[in-house]
């Protein structure tokens, strides 16, 4: 019994019932309309009072509320009352308007359902209650047995005075049942009728995507310049200790290039930041240091050069092609790629290492080919949570279309990096 009363009057059977005299409410002004469309081809003169002329303008109204199910804001609407009050798992249901027809189709079918069988439960809501309490009352009032109410001759017998109590509880149940029925019903629909189309589950499927791509790419922008400085700033610092009183030169040099990096560092960062918090004009840093832009070979190649040798590495470039006539996002992966293999070179290799690199144009102009070479360390140490700057340059590469080689050839570590210069990127 408990578990038949639960289904009855539960809290989400009550949840649903609201959710048809919803329905209901807003089939109202359609079956008014439907009144005035049916009204000039009847002969009655009481719509109100006629039982087929009033279910003539309840189609009339739904075959209107079918037109305007295919509203774009229809489906949000829709799904938002249904998440609410029908106990439907949220993420089986669409967001946002329907754009396609079949979307679109079925939105309107849901919507004449709502309507449809909202304005009959809630008919039933409105009428049913009253006359089953007079029903259950009857047997103790005298008074509502006169003509006033009408009521059939039936209830002149004592028999049928006893069993009305039973008929209006019976009447309350079955309205009861109703509601729940046809309340689990639309809630086993909605999915059919609201659920994402294969074009939704597309859309949201490249918007999610899209966004992975933009938190890759930050990922990837953070792990470059940032790792990189404090790679760069604590090798830098080490070196300076270490001659702090035999080479005041070295060690002010030294000073300087951390100073140089931990600015165009925090500048980075703040852009990166600023893209998290879709902010036009990111703050913070060091005061009066605006957000730095993406550093490219053409403007910011001899400055991490300078850095990196400050640091103690003994660099050596050979640039065979002309940095300022790279496409602006080749500059600037190609720039990131060669401050990731100097970074690599610093931290594994160490300070006092010889690294060289040679960046040229090769295949006619083609192509842009970065090689960066230097002494393979005698035994790798594993660092916890390594190696992703070297996945980071196999996805700059290969989004760009390009290729990248690594790894220890004729004992040297060998960083090999091919970026087309033409071509869709």
């Amino acid at each position: 019994m408990s578990a038949l009363a639960r289904a009855l009057f539960g809290r989400r059977t009550r949840r649903r019932w609201i959710h048809l005299i919803l329905g209901g409410a807003l089939a109202m002004p359609y079956v008014f309309v439907g009144e005035l469309i049916v009204g000039p081809f009847t002969d009655s003169q009481n719509l109100f009072g006629s039982l087929p002329h009033q279910l003539l303008a309840f189609g009339a109204g739904l075959s209107l509320a079918a037109v305007t199910g295919v509203f774009p804001l229809t489906r949000p609407m829709s799904v938002a009352v249904v998440r609410a009050l029908c106990g439907v798992d949220g993420d089986r249901l669409a967001d946002g308007p329907a754009r396609t027809r079949q979307a679109k189709g079925r939105t309107a079918v849901w919507f004449t359902l709502h309507l449809g069988f909202g304005g009959v439960v809630a008919g039933m809501s409105l009428a049913t209650p009253p006359f089953a309490v007079v029903l259950i009352v009857l047997p103790l009032y005298a008074g509502l047995r006169g003509s006033r109410l009408d009521l059939p001759e039936l209830f002149d017998h004592t028999w049928a005075l006893a069993l009305s109590p039973v008929a209006g509880v019976a009447m309350l149940a079955a309205l009861a049942g109703c509601a729940a029925g046809v309340g689990a019903l639309l809630a086993r629909w909605a999915p059919e009728l609201l659920g994402p189309t294969p074009e939704d589950r597309l859309a949201a499927a490249e918007a999610h995507a899209a966004d992975l791509a933009v938190r890759n790419r930050l990922a990837r922008e953070l792990h470059d310049s940032v790792g990189h400085a404090l790679s760069a700033v604590t090798l830098q610092a080490s070196a300076a200790r270490r001659v702090l009183d035999s080479d005041p030169e070295f060690v002010r040099e030294a000073l300087a290039a951390i100073e140089d990096t931990t600015r165009r560092t925090v500048g980075e960062l703040d852009a990166v930041l600023g893209v998290l918090r879709d902010a036009d004009s990111p703050g913070g840093g060091f005061p009066g240091t605006p957000p730095a832009p993406a550093p490219t070979l053409a403007g910011d190649l001899d400055g991490l050069l300078r850095r990196t040798r400050a640091g103690g590495l003994r660099v050596t470039v050979a640039v065979e092609a002309d940095p300022e006539a790279l496409p602006p996002l080749v500059s600037r992966e190609a720039f990131r790629i060669v401050q990731e293999a100097l970074s690599n070179a610093l931290k594994h290799a160490g300070p006092g290492t010889s690294v060289t690199l040679r960046i040229r144009v090769v295949l006619d102009g083609k192509e842009l080919d970065i090689t960066a070479e230097n002494p393979a360390p005698a035994a790798a140490v594993p660092r916890p949570g390594g190696g992703h700057g070297l996945r980071g340059i196999a996805d700059r590469a290969r989004l760009l279309g390009g290729a990248t080689e690594c790894g220890p050839v004729d004992g040297v570590w060998r960083l090999h990096v091919r970026l087309p210069l033409e071509g869709p990127a």
